[in-house]
Protein backbone atom coordinates (compact mmCIF):
# COMPACT_ATOMS: atom_id res chain seq x y z
CA UNK A 1 0.00 0.00 0.00
CA UNK A 2 2.98 2.23 1.14
CA UNK A 3 4.91 1.71 -2.24
CA UNK A 4 1.78 2.55 -4.06
CA UNK A 5 0.99 5.36 -2.53
CA UNK A 6 4.99 6.81 -3.41
CA UNK A 7 4.63 5.11 -6.55
CA UNK A 8 1.68 7.69 -7.36
CA UNK A 9 3.50 10.72 -6.10
CA UNK A 10 6.34 9.89 -7.92
CA UNK A 11 4.15 9.98 -10.86
CA UNK A 12 2.37 12.94 -9.70
CA UNK A 13 5.68 14.68 -9.60
CA UNK A 14 6.81 13.70 -12.80
CA UNK A 15 3.48 15.00 -14.98
CA UNK A 16 4.06 18.17 -13.10
CA UNK A 17 7.47 19.00 -14.17
CA UNK A 18 7.05 17.66 -17.86
CA UNK A 19 4.29 20.80 -17.32
CA UNK A 20 6.20 23.12 -15.93
CA UNK A 21 9.30 22.14 -18.17
CA UNK A 22 7.04 22.42 -21.43
CA UNK A 23 5.96 26.02 -20.65
CA UNK A 24 9.29 27.45 -19.28
CA UNK A 25 10.82 30.72 -19.90
CA UNK A 26 13.02 30.83 -22.89
CA UNK A 27 15.71 33.24 -22.45
CA UNK A 28 17.34 34.87 -25.36
CA UNK A 29 20.41 36.57 -25.34
CA UNK A 30 20.76 40.00 -27.37
CA UNK A 31 23.57 42.38 -27.76
CA UNK A 32 22.20 46.19 -28.63
CA UNK A 33 25.06 48.62 -29.78
CA UNK A 34 25.30 52.03 -31.06
CA UNK A 35 27.87 54.12 -31.81
CA UNK A 36 26.95 57.43 -30.10
CA UNK A 37 26.26 57.34 -26.37
CA UNK A 38 22.58 57.80 -24.73
CA UNK A 39 23.04 61.33 -24.11
CA UNK A 40 21.63 61.80 -27.40
CA UNK A 41 18.22 61.49 -28.29
CA UNK A 42 17.87 58.71 -30.37
CA UNK A 43 19.83 56.50 -28.25
CA UNK A 44 18.17 57.58 -25.12
CA UNK A 45 14.68 56.59 -26.61
CA UNK A 46 16.53 53.11 -27.96
CA UNK A 47 17.38 51.96 -24.20
CA UNK A 48 14.58 53.59 -22.53
CA UNK A 49 11.64 53.06 -24.83
CA UNK A 50 12.45 50.07 -27.52
CA UNK A 51 13.82 47.83 -24.72
CA UNK A 52 11.19 47.88 -22.48
CA UNK A 53 8.81 48.19 -24.68
CA UNK A 54 10.15 44.98 -26.16
CA UNK A 55 10.32 43.66 -22.70
CA UNK A 56 6.58 45.07 -21.84
CA UNK A 57 5.14 42.85 -24.48
CA UNK A 58 7.00 39.65 -24.04
CA UNK A 59 6.28 39.47 -20.64
CA UNK A 60 2.46 39.49 -21.24
CA UNK A 61 2.83 36.09 -21.93
CA UNK A 62 6.05 35.13 -20.88
CA UNK A 63 7.09 32.56 -22.69
CA UNK A 64 10.00 34.68 -23.86
CA UNK A 65 12.36 37.05 -21.79
CA UNK A 66 15.48 38.82 -23.36
CA UNK A 67 18.58 39.35 -21.52
CA UNK A 68 20.58 42.01 -22.90
CA UNK A 69 24.46 43.06 -22.97
CA UNK A 70 23.92 46.81 -23.97
CA UNK A 71 26.96 48.58 -25.69
CA UNK A 72 26.59 51.95 -25.85
CA UNK A 73 28.50 55.18 -27.10
CA UNK A 74 31.11 53.46 -29.56
CA UNK A 75 32.16 51.07 -26.86
CA UNK A 76 31.46 47.85 -29.22
CA UNK A 77 30.48 49.49 -32.59
CA UNK A 78 32.58 52.60 -33.90
CA UNK A 79 30.51 55.28 -35.60
CA UNK A 80 29.61 54.80 -39.27
CA UNK A 81 30.27 51.08 -39.02
CA UNK A 82 27.16 49.83 -36.98
CA UNK A 83 25.49 48.03 -39.90
CA UNK A 84 28.25 45.75 -40.54
CA UNK A 85 28.58 45.47 -37.05
CA UNK A 86 25.09 44.05 -37.26
CA UNK A 87 25.26 41.93 -40.13
CA UNK A 88 28.52 40.39 -38.95
CA UNK A 89 26.78 39.34 -35.60
CA UNK A 90 29.07 41.56 -33.04
CA UNK A 91 26.03 43.19 -31.72
CA UNK A 92 22.04 41.57 -32.78
CA UNK A 93 20.50 45.53 -33.14
CA UNK A 94 20.89 49.05 -32.91
CA UNK A 95 20.76 51.80 -35.00
CA UNK A 96 22.13 51.76 -38.19
CA UNK A 97 22.79 55.64 -39.69
CA UNK A 98 22.40 55.86 -43.21
CA UNK A 99 24.01 59.40 -43.17
CA UNK A 100 26.65 58.20 -41.94
CA UNK A 101 26.89 54.70 -44.44
CA UNK A 102 26.01 56.51 -47.27
CA UNK A 103 27.52 54.22 -49.86
CA UNK A 104 26.12 51.07 -48.47
CA UNK A 105 22.03 53.32 -48.45
CA UNK A 106 22.43 55.91 -50.95
CA UNK A 107 18.70 55.93 -51.74
CA UNK A 108 17.65 56.66 -48.34
CA UNK A 109 19.98 59.71 -48.02
CA UNK A 110 17.02 61.48 -50.34
CA UNK A 111 16.18 64.28 -47.24
CA UNK A 112 19.69 65.22 -47.36
CA UNK A 113 20.05 65.97 -51.24
CA UNK A 114 16.78 68.51 -50.76
CA UNK A 115 17.95 70.85 -47.80
CA UNK A 116 15.58 73.84 -47.15
CA UNK A 117 12.34 71.23 -46.57
CA UNK A 118 9.27 70.34 -44.42
CA UNK A 119 10.70 71.22 -40.97
CA UNK A 120 8.11 68.18 -39.33
CA UNK A 121 10.42 65.29 -38.06
CA UNK A 122 7.22 63.12 -38.66
CA UNK A 123 6.14 63.49 -42.16
CA UNK A 124 9.77 62.70 -43.20
CA UNK A 125 9.76 59.82 -41.50
CA UNK A 126 6.52 58.70 -42.86
CA UNK A 127 7.57 59.66 -46.05
CA UNK A 128 10.64 57.55 -46.40
CA UNK A 129 8.70 54.42 -45.33
CA UNK A 130 5.84 55.21 -47.54
CA UNK A 131 8.61 55.18 -50.42
CA UNK A 132 9.96 52.08 -48.95
CA UNK A 133 6.98 50.39 -49.41
CA UNK A 134 6.44 51.36 -52.91
CA UNK A 135 10.10 51.09 -54.45
CA UNK A 136 11.47 47.47 -53.96
CA UNK A 137 15.10 48.66 -54.55
CA UNK A 138 14.64 50.58 -51.18
CA UNK A 139 13.64 47.95 -49.04
CA UNK A 140 15.76 44.97 -50.47
CA UNK A 141 18.77 47.24 -49.39
CA UNK A 142 18.08 46.32 -46.12
CA UNK A 143 18.34 42.54 -46.61
CA UNK A 144 21.24 43.21 -48.99
CA UNK A 145 23.27 44.43 -46.30
CA UNK A 146 22.14 41.09 -44.05
CA UNK A 147 19.59 43.45 -42.04
CA UNK A 148 16.12 43.41 -41.19
CA UNK A 149 14.88 47.23 -40.85
CA UNK A 150 12.01 47.57 -38.08
CA UNK A 151 11.47 51.45 -37.97
CA UNK A 152 12.52 54.99 -38.30
CA UNK A 153 14.31 57.98 -37.03
CA UNK A 154 14.36 61.59 -38.68
CA UNK A 155 16.34 64.25 -37.37
CA UNK A 156 15.09 67.96 -36.41
CA UNK A 157 15.29 71.09 -38.57
CA UNK A 158 19.36 71.54 -39.06
CA UNK A 159 20.28 75.32 -38.49
CA UNK A 160 24.21 76.60 -38.17
CA UNK A 161 26.00 77.44 -35.18
CA UNK A 162 29.57 79.51 -35.59
CA UNK A 163 32.10 81.18 -34.21
CA UNK A 164 31.33 84.31 -35.85
CA UNK A 165 27.73 86.32 -36.71
CA UNK A 166 26.23 85.40 -39.87
CA UNK A 167 23.50 87.21 -41.73
CA UNK A 168 24.33 86.89 -45.65
CA UNK A 169 26.05 84.20 -47.49
CA UNK A 170 28.85 86.48 -48.29
CA UNK A 171 29.68 86.21 -44.42
CA UNK A 172 30.23 82.58 -45.12
CA UNK A 173 33.57 83.37 -47.43
CA UNK A 174 36.45 81.59 -46.59
CA UNK A 175 35.03 79.88 -43.22
CA UNK A 176 35.01 76.40 -42.34
CA UNK A 177 32.07 74.84 -41.99
CA UNK A 178 31.66 71.39 -40.62
CA UNK A 179 29.35 69.06 -41.81
CA UNK A 180 27.96 65.38 -41.58
CA UNK A 181 28.19 63.61 -44.99
CA UNK A 182 26.31 64.57 -47.96
CA UNK A 183 25.20 68.10 -46.01
CA UNK A 184 28.69 69.52 -47.05
CA UNK A 185 26.70 69.85 -50.34
CA UNK A 186 24.78 72.96 -48.36
CA UNK A 187 27.86 74.72 -48.23
CA UNK A 188 29.33 74.20 -51.31
CA UNK A 189 29.20 77.16 -53.40
CA UNK A 190 28.46 79.45 -50.85
CA UNK A 191 32.33 80.32 -50.25
CA UNK A 192 32.21 77.94 -47.21
CA UNK A 193 35.27 75.94 -46.83
CA UNK A 194 32.97 72.26 -46.00
CA UNK A 195 34.73 70.21 -43.34
CA UNK A 196 34.07 66.32 -42.84
CA UNK A 197 32.65 65.94 -39.41
CA UNK A 198 29.88 64.39 -36.53
CA UNK A 199 28.51 65.16 -33.17
CA UNK A 200 31.55 63.11 -31.76
CA UNK A 201 34.24 65.21 -33.32
CA UNK A 202 32.38 68.93 -33.54
CA UNK A 203 33.27 70.44 -29.89
CA UNK A 204 36.73 69.74 -30.51
CA UNK A 205 37.28 71.05 -34.17
CA UNK A 206 35.41 74.38 -33.37
CA UNK A 207 37.86 74.68 -29.90
CA UNK A 208 40.87 73.33 -31.82
CA UNK A 209 40.35 75.84 -34.92
CA UNK A 210 39.72 72.90 -37.49
CA UNK A 211 36.00 74.58 -38.56
CA UNK A 212 34.45 77.92 -37.69
CA UNK A 213 31.06 76.81 -37.67
CA UNK A 214 28.36 73.57 -37.84
CA UNK A 215 25.81 72.49 -39.58
CA UNK A 216 23.51 70.80 -36.72
CA UNK A 217 19.95 70.42 -35.23
CA UNK A 218 19.42 72.43 -31.94
CA UNK A 219 18.43 69.10 -29.21
CA UNK A 220 22.09 67.63 -30.51
CA UNK A 221 24.23 70.83 -30.39
CA UNK A 222 23.10 71.12 -26.50
CA UNK A 223 23.52 67.52 -26.02
CA UNK A 224 27.27 68.59 -26.66
CA UNK A 225 27.27 71.65 -25.40
CA UNK A 226 28.21 73.28 -28.56
CA UNK A 227 27.18 76.59 -27.80
CA UNK A 228 30.29 77.24 -25.70
CA UNK A 229 32.33 76.97 -28.47
CA UNK A 230 30.02 78.46 -31.22
CA UNK A 231 27.87 81.12 -29.66
CA UNK A 232 26.11 82.08 -33.21
CA UNK A 233 23.07 80.43 -34.04
CA UNK A 234 21.40 81.17 -37.31
CA UNK A 235 17.88 79.90 -38.18
CA UNK A 236 18.73 79.29 -42.12
CA UNK A 237 16.07 75.86 -42.19
CA UNK A 238 17.47 73.65 -43.93
CA UNK A 239 14.57 71.28 -42.53
CA UNK A 240 14.14 67.90 -41.23
CA UNK A 241 15.99 64.68 -42.19
CA UNK A 242 15.64 61.26 -42.46
CA UNK A 243 18.85 59.85 -40.94
CA UNK A 244 18.41 55.31 -40.84
CA UNK A 245 16.55 53.44 -38.13
CA UNK A 246 16.70 50.51 -36.05
CA UNK A 247 17.97 47.86 -37.91
CA UNK A 248 18.57 43.80 -36.79
CA UNK A 249 21.04 41.23 -37.86
CA UNK A 250 18.57 39.34 -40.63
CA UNK A 251 19.63 35.54 -39.99
CA UNK A 252 18.93 36.35 -36.15
CA UNK A 253 15.78 37.69 -36.15
CA UNK A 254 14.53 35.26 -38.56
CA UNK A 255 15.57 32.65 -36.07
CA UNK A 256 13.31 34.29 -33.19
CA UNK A 257 10.39 32.78 -32.38
CA UNK A 258 7.09 34.99 -34.55
CA UNK A 259 5.79 36.15 -31.48
CA UNK A 260 9.21 37.90 -30.90
CA UNK A 261 9.38 39.24 -33.93
CA UNK A 262 6.08 40.59 -33.57
CA UNK A 263 7.00 42.37 -30.88
CA UNK A 264 10.29 43.78 -32.00
CA UNK A 265 8.26 45.59 -34.90
CA UNK A 266 5.92 46.82 -32.60
CA UNK A 267 8.19 48.08 -30.27
CA UNK A 268 9.77 49.86 -32.80
CA UNK A 269 6.77 51.90 -34.12
CA UNK A 270 6.21 52.63 -30.73
CA UNK A 271 10.27 53.54 -30.31
CA UNK A 272 9.15 56.40 -33.82
CA UNK A 273 6.36 57.76 -32.41
CA UNK A 274 8.07 58.46 -28.72
CA UNK A 275 11.36 59.91 -30.25
CA UNK A 276 9.81 62.77 -33.06
CA UNK A 277 7.42 63.19 -29.80
CA UNK A 278 10.05 63.70 -27.43
CA UNK A 279 12.27 65.36 -30.41
CA UNK A 280 9.97 68.06 -30.28
CA UNK A 281 9.73 68.67 -26.90
CA UNK A 282 13.56 68.96 -26.92
CA UNK A 283 13.93 71.30 -29.53
CA UNK A 284 11.86 73.91 -27.60
CA UNK A 285 14.03 73.21 -23.88
CA UNK A 286 17.18 73.03 -25.83
CA UNK A 287 16.74 76.25 -27.88
CA UNK A 288 15.66 78.13 -23.87
CA UNK A 289 18.79 76.28 -22.00
CA UNK A 290 21.36 77.27 -24.68
CA UNK A 291 19.92 80.79 -24.75
CA UNK A 292 20.34 81.15 -20.90
CA UNK A 293 24.06 80.18 -21.22
CA UNK A 294 24.34 82.98 -23.93
CA UNK A 295 23.79 81.79 -27.13
CA UNK A 296 23.08 84.59 -29.44
CA UNK A 297 19.76 83.60 -32.18
CA UNK A 298 19.31 85.11 -35.10
CA UNK A 299 17.28 84.39 -38.17
CA UNK A 300 18.31 84.26 -41.79
CA UNK A 301 15.46 86.62 -44.16
CA UNK A 302 13.56 84.42 -46.61
CA UNK A 303 14.79 86.21 -49.51
CA UNK A 304 18.50 85.18 -48.13
CA UNK A 305 17.97 81.74 -47.71
CA UNK A 306 16.49 81.44 -51.17
CA UNK A 307 19.60 83.17 -51.83
CA UNK A 308 21.27 80.50 -50.58
CA UNK A 309 19.51 77.71 -52.25
CA UNK A 310 19.95 79.11 -55.42
CA UNK A 311 23.47 79.02 -55.19
CA UNK A 312 23.74 75.49 -54.39
CA UNK A 313 24.45 73.40 -57.39
CA UNK A 314 21.88 70.61 -58.81
CA UNK A 315 22.79 68.40 -55.75
CA UNK A 316 19.72 66.10 -56.45
CA UNK A 317 19.91 65.58 -60.08
CA UNK A 318 23.74 65.03 -59.64
CA UNK A 319 22.65 62.29 -56.71
CA UNK A 320 20.20 61.09 -58.65
CA UNK A 321 21.60 60.73 -62.31
CA UNK A 322 24.76 59.03 -60.50
CA UNK A 323 22.64 56.37 -58.88
CA UNK A 324 20.75 55.76 -62.19
CA UNK A 325 24.03 54.84 -63.95
CA UNK A 326 24.34 52.37 -60.92
CA UNK A 327 20.85 50.93 -61.68
CA UNK A 328 19.17 52.48 -58.72
CA UNK A 329 15.84 54.35 -59.60
CA UNK A 330 17.17 57.67 -57.65
CA UNK A 331 14.93 59.52 -59.90
CA UNK A 332 11.90 57.58 -58.45
CA UNK A 333 12.74 57.68 -55.06
CA UNK A 334 13.39 62.00 -56.03
CA UNK A 335 10.30 62.29 -57.24
CA UNK A 336 8.29 60.90 -54.64
CA UNK A 337 9.94 62.48 -52.25
CA UNK A 338 9.39 65.93 -53.54
CA UNK A 339 6.00 64.69 -54.29
CA UNK A 340 5.42 64.15 -50.60
CA UNK A 341 7.31 67.37 -49.95
CA UNK A 342 4.95 69.88 -51.82
CA UNK A 343 1.48 68.02 -51.16
CA UNK A 344 2.45 68.98 -47.67
CA UNK A 345 2.51 72.90 -48.46
CA UNK A 346 6.23 72.58 -47.02
CA UNK A 347 8.25 76.21 -48.09
CA UNK A 348 10.67 74.87 -50.22
CA UNK A 349 12.42 77.82 -52.50
CA UNK A 350 14.12 75.30 -54.34
CA UNK A 351 12.10 72.72 -56.51
CA UNK A 352 15.10 69.83 -56.47
CA UNK A 353 13.70 67.42 -58.55
CA UNK A 354 14.04 69.77 -62.01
Amino acid sequence: MQFQVHKRIILIVGFLLIAVSSHAQQIIKLTAATGHPTVLLWVKTLDEVFIPELDKRLAVDGRYRIEWTKAWGGTLLKLGSESKGYADGVADLGLTLTVFEAPKFPLHNVSYFTPFGTTDIALVDQTVADLQSQIPAMNDIWARNNLVYLGGIALENYQIFTKFPLSRIEDLQGKKISAPGPAANWVKGTGAVPVSGNLNTYYEDLKSGVSDGVVVFGTAANAIKLHEVAPYLTRVNFGAMFCGGITVNKRRFEKLPEEVQKAMREAAKVYSSSYAKAQNEATVTSLKSMVAAGLKVSDFSEPERKRWADSLSPVAKTWADELEEKGMPARKVLNGYMEAMNKSNAKIPRDWSK
